[in-house]
C-alpha cells in the first residue's frame, strides 16, 4: 500500500508528507491519497491509516474489497462518495473510493489514476488551487474525472467524418472498427449515468460537510457529465446511422457486381446465338461457301457488341469507377481518449475568485443555481 498525504495550510501554502500531521491547527483541509496494491493485505493498514478520521468501518472495506458504480452515501459527519475515472493507455473505467469529512479527503484507489496524479501535481505547482474546503478540493477532483470520460465523446466526434466516408466506401474492415468503438462506448455509459446521478445529489446535498461553494463546484461538474451523457447518445445513434450506411453501400456494391454480369451477359447473348446459328450442321448455310463470309459474320458479331456497350453506356449502366478510397482511421476503438493527457482547466482556477451568492429559498424555488 503507497500513501501520500498533502495539507493545505491557512497561509495558502500547500506542504506534502508521508503521513497524516500531529497538529492541525494551521491545516485546511488535509487529502490522503491511498493506493492499494493488493486489497486483502492492504486492509487492516487501510483501517489503521483512518482511524482517526472515525470513518464507516464497512465502507472503509468495502473501498478496498468491492467494487462499485458511482454513488453516495452519508454518514452524518462524513460522506462516501464513488467516483470513475478513465485509465490511461485504455479505454477502461476504474474506481476511486473518496471519504469527504469537514476538513479531510481521503481517496482509495486500486490502480495508479492520471487525474489523481495530475490533480497532485498541480496543487504542488500552484498552491492557489487549494482554495476553499476539501469539499471544493473534491469537486476539482470529481471535474478531472469526468473530463476524462468527456475526452472518449470527442475522440469519437472526431474521427466520426472520417467513419462515415469509409462506410459509404464499404470498408470491409469496417465493422471490426465500428465493434470495437461500441464496446468502447458502452464501457464508458456503464458509469457515466450513475456519476451523473451522484453529481446531481452532490450539488443539491443538504450535508454540512458540503459548503455553498462545494455545491456550486459540483453543479459545474454535473453540467460536465450531463454533455458527457448526451454525447454518449447522440454517438449511438451516430454508430446506428453509420452502420446503414455500411449496409447501404454494401449492397450498392454488390448491385454493381450484378449489373456488370447482367451486362456482360446481354453482350455475349446475341453473340452466342450467332455462334449458334452458323455452326450447325448443315451445308446451305449463308455464306458457308463464301471465302469472306466469315468476316462478314465477324464483323456483324464486333458492331452488335459495340452496339451493346452504346447503348448501355448512353443508358448510366456502365460508369468509370472513381477509385476513391477510405483510410483506415478507427482500427483501435477510441484509445486515443485513454493516451490523451489529463487537462486541469482553467474554470478551477477562476471559479474561486468569483464572488458566491447566498442560498435562500426563493432562488431554489424559481430553479437557479447558487
Amino acid at each position: 500500500m503507497e500513501t501520500r498525504v498533502m495539507n493545505a495550510l491557512t497561509d495558502g501554502q500547500i506542504t506534502t508528507d508521508t503521513e497524516l500531521p500531529a497538529d492541525k491547527s494551521r491545516i485546511r483541509w488535509t487529502w490522503l491519497d491511498v493506493h492499494l496494491d493488493n486489497a486483502a493485505s492492504s486492509l487492516d493498514a487501510l483501517v489503521e491509516l483512518t482511524s482517526g478520521l472515525k470513518l464507516d468501518p464497512l465502507a472503509v472495506r468495502d473501498a478496498a474489497e468491492e467494487w462499485d458504480l458511482p454513488k453516495v452515501d452519508d454518514f452524518g459527519h462524513h460522506l462516501v462518495i464513488v467516483l470513475h475515472g478513465l485509465e490511461h493507455q485504455q479505454v477502461r473505467t476504474y474506481e476511486v473510493d473518496c471519504f469527504l469529512t469537514n476538513r479531510a479527503l481521503v481517496t482509495v484507489h486500486s490502480q495508479r489514476s492520471p487525474s489523481i496524479d495530475a490533480l497532485w501535481e498541480e496543487l504542488v505547482r500552484i498552491p492557489g488551487l487549494s482554495a476553499g474546503g476539501a469539499d471544493e478540493l473534491l469537486a476539482r477532483l470529481a471535474d478531472v474525472l469526468t473530463r476524462r470520460l468527456l475526452l472518449v465523446v470527442e475522440a469519437f466526434d472526431e474521427q466520426y467524418l472520417d467513419m462515415i466516408e469509409r462506410a459509404l466506401n464499404a470498408d470491409e474492415k469496417l465493422l471490426e472498427d465500428l465493434t470495437a468503438v461500441r464496446s468502447d462506448l458502452a464501457t464508458i455509459k456503464r458509469v457515466v449515468n450513475p456519476q451523473r446521478e451522484t453529481l446531481d445529489v452532490l450539488r443539491s446535498s443538504g450535508s454540512n460537510v458540503i459548503s455553498s461553494a462545494g455545491r456550486r463546484r459540483f453543479a459545474d461538474v454535473f453540467d460536465v457529465a450531463s454533455r458527457t451523457t448526451a454525447g454518449l447518445d447522440a454517438a449511438r445513434t451516430a454508430l446506428a446511422e453509420t452502420l446503414d450506411a455500411y449496409r447501404g453501400a454494401e449492397a450498392r456494391q454488390a448491385t454493381d457486381v450484378t449489373k456488370v454480369l447482367t451486362v456482360y451477359a446481354a453482350i455475349m447473348l446475341p453473340l452466342s446465338l450467332i455462334a449458334g446459328f452458323f455452326g450447325m450442321n448443315f451445308t446451305n448455310l449463308p455464306w458457308m461457301n463464301k471465302p469472306w463470309g466469315w468476316g462478314v459474320v465477324t464483323g456483324i458479331m464486333a458492331f452488335i457488341a459495340v452496339l451493346s456497350l452504346g447503348v448501355f453506356v448512353a443508358l448510366g449502366w456502365i460508369q468509370r469507377p472513381s477509385g476513391r478510397k477510405a483510410g483506415r482511421t478507427l482500427g483501435k476503438g477510441l484509445i486515443e481518449a485513454a493516451r490523451a493527457p489529463v487537462q486541469v482547466v482553467g474554470a478551477m482556477y477562476e471559479i474561486s475568485t468569483m464572488p458566491l451568492r447566498r442560498e435562500d429559498s426563493e432562488h431554489h424555488n424559481n430553479g437557479g443555481r447558487s
